[in-house]
């Protein structure tokens, strides 16, 4: 403490939000080239990733799950519409509301370069270590449901 009672500010090597960074930075420098050998950036590859996995989502909850901004989104939706990757439709329930699929092509796109990506994950998890790579990921989703859950009550 100093002097005049404030607490110190934790060093950067022990900056939750620095460390949560680097730890980001270090896993996508193994998968950058990977995505730009079958010409997608990261942001890309996870709207991709995100549609694959099941029904044409609405802007709002694919913005949600692929942790992008709506603004981003709408820029890189247009990318892969232009690329022939993903399709806007209109909601055969709502007809007011706009939804975003993978086209045959983006489908197409997604088995190719997923085989790749799944073996990324396995030399790492093979280096790392299953047990340590399943904690991380189990303590990483805890983190997120207490923060976002407000179990953790952090004070301004």
């Amino acid at each position: 403490m100093r002097n005049n009672s404030k607490p110190e500010l934790r060093s950067m090597e022990e900056s939750l939000p620095m460390l949560l960074l680097r730890a980001r930075e270090a896993a996508m420098v193994k998968f950058r080239p990977l995505l730009r050998d079958h010409g997608l950036t990261e942001q890309q590859w996870r709207v991709l990733r995100v549609l694959a996995t099941g029904k044409p989502l609405d802007a709002g909850e694919l913005a949600e799950r692929s942790t992008l901004l709506g603004p981003s989104l709408t820029r890189i939706i247009k990318s892969l519409e232009r690329d022939g990757l993903v399709r806007r439709s209109l909601d055969p329930a709502d007809q007011r509301r706009a939804v975003i699929a993978l086209t045959q092509s983006g489908q197409d796109k997604y088995h190719q370069v997923s085989p790749n990506s799944e073996h990324l994950y396995q030399e790492i998890e093979q280096q790392f270590g299953a047990k340590n790579l399943k904690h991380l990921n189990q303590l990483l989703n805890q983190l997120v449901t207490d923060l976002e859950q407000g179990t953790i009550d952090v004070k301004r």
